[in-house]
């Protein structure tokens, strides 16, 4: 069970859930890519049998899918939700780290994206409320949508 979906209060819906987006996982993928081509080039590039540089790929495709996991594992213990009645904000798994703030607190809601954000659809969102603000929760997917749910109300 989720952590939104474990304090949610009677009568309260989920009205939109951001989360993470796969631009989180660019770095393993240029760690794929990278070991690839150490590989097949250090095949090309030696008329021996190159192990080093086949060893030297293999270990950064180790490294590659260390660093997914890791991206996964982000993604997967990061919430974000819109209630009728409240934002909700929780990441972490052992230490866990929660921001709710009631909608009527609630006075701005910004959305920053750079140029790849908009082509890709991923942004960073600051909700700013009377004495607090949630933090900017980068790479979020779909930020405007999510934004939108917010200021609905």
């Amino acid at each position: 069970m989720s952590y939104v979906n474990s304090v949610l209060q009677p009568g309260e819906i989920i009205k939109a859930t951001g989360r993470l987006h796969w631009i989180i996982f660019l770095r393993a993928k240029m760690l794929v890519i990278a070991a690839l081509a150490i590989m097949v080039f250090s095949q090309r590039l030696s008329e021996q049998p190159a192990h080093f540089g086949v060893l030297l790929g293999w270990g950064v495709l180790l490294i590659a899918a260390l660093v997914a996991l890791h991206a996964w594992f982000i993604r997967w213990i990061t919430e974000l939700s819109v209630t009728n009645h409240r934002v909700i904000y929780k990441r972490g798994f052992l230490r866990r780290h929660t921001i709710e703030m009631n909608m009527d607190k609630v006075e701005t809601v910004n959305v920053d994206q750079s140029i790849s954000g908009r082509l890709l659809g991923y942004g960073t969102i600051r909700v700013m409320g009377t004495g607090q603000g949630i933090e900017g929760l980068s790479k979020v997917a779909a930020p405007i949508a999510l934004r939108n749910a917010i200021i609905a109300r």
